[in-house]
């Protein structure tokens, strides 16, 4: 069994749900909505630019989860995963899991975004397993903070190496998809790293390296 790893948003996403969340709480009344989309749209910029400060961002976006009851966060995913996520699900990227599927791969989303958020979508998704960044609970309720190494780039490495050694995986003849030169650390340790619809970095530097370009859109 070959592990098939996939990145979410901007990937097997026709957009970015972290992005997507915050417009949604915004248009929802939930935040101030001038406040936090000028914060919101810094942030993203800020990620595909390669130069956003993980821990500044997890602050921001983690803050509402601490804010919102649980039965009020779950009624809202609901929503959202109805509103802002199935529009953008690519029949391309289904398309794919469904082969590797086929092929007995063992399919994991491994993502950046929280796992509050990501969750129900990889569900959704169908895959395996996924590992995202996990927002700090303690009695059931989000306290704001993150909990352990935030799923982002050379952090995506640990994390997949942590939990590679508690599932007995290996990476042995592996796939990586992903859309983010953010992803290179993990792309460059998969057997077959796949660029999927890239930005202008990860293209480059594809091109010269021979991966696959992918265009799932």
């Amino acid at each position: 069994m070959s592990l098939a790893i996939f990145d979410l948003d901007n990937t097997l996403l026709n957009g970015d749900s972290d992005h997507a969340w915050g417009e949604f709480l915004c248009e929802k009344g939930i935040v101030d909505a001038d406040e936090y989309s000028r914060a919101n749209d810094y942030f993203y910029e800020q990620y595909k630019n390669g130069g956003l400060d993980i821990f500044e961002f997890l602050s921001f976006a983690l803050k509402p989860l601490a804010e919102i009851e649980s039965e009020e966060l779950n009624r809202l995913h609901q929503q959202f995963m109805q509103e802002k996520i199935e529009p953008i699900i690519l029949p391309k990227a289904e398309e794919l899991l469904a082969k590797h599927k086929e092929q007995g791969d063992f399919l994991l989303i491994i993502t950046a975004t929280n796992h509050f958020v990501t969750g129900p979508i990889a569900k959704r998704l169908g895959v395996d397993e996924i590992i995202a960044t996990d927002p700090e609970q303690i009695d059931g309720r989000y306290t704001g903070k993150v909990a352990g190494t935030p799923c982002f780039q050379d952090g995506k490495v640990t994390r997949l190496n942590s939990w590679l050694e508690k599932q007995g995986h290996s990476l042995e003849e592996s796939y990586f998809y992903s859309d983010s030169h953010n992803d290179l650390p993990l792309l460059e340790r998969v057997t077959y790293p796949v660029a999927v619809n890239p930005d202008d970095i990860l293209e480059e530097h594809a091109n010269n390296n021979l991966w696959p370009v992918l265009d799932l859109r």
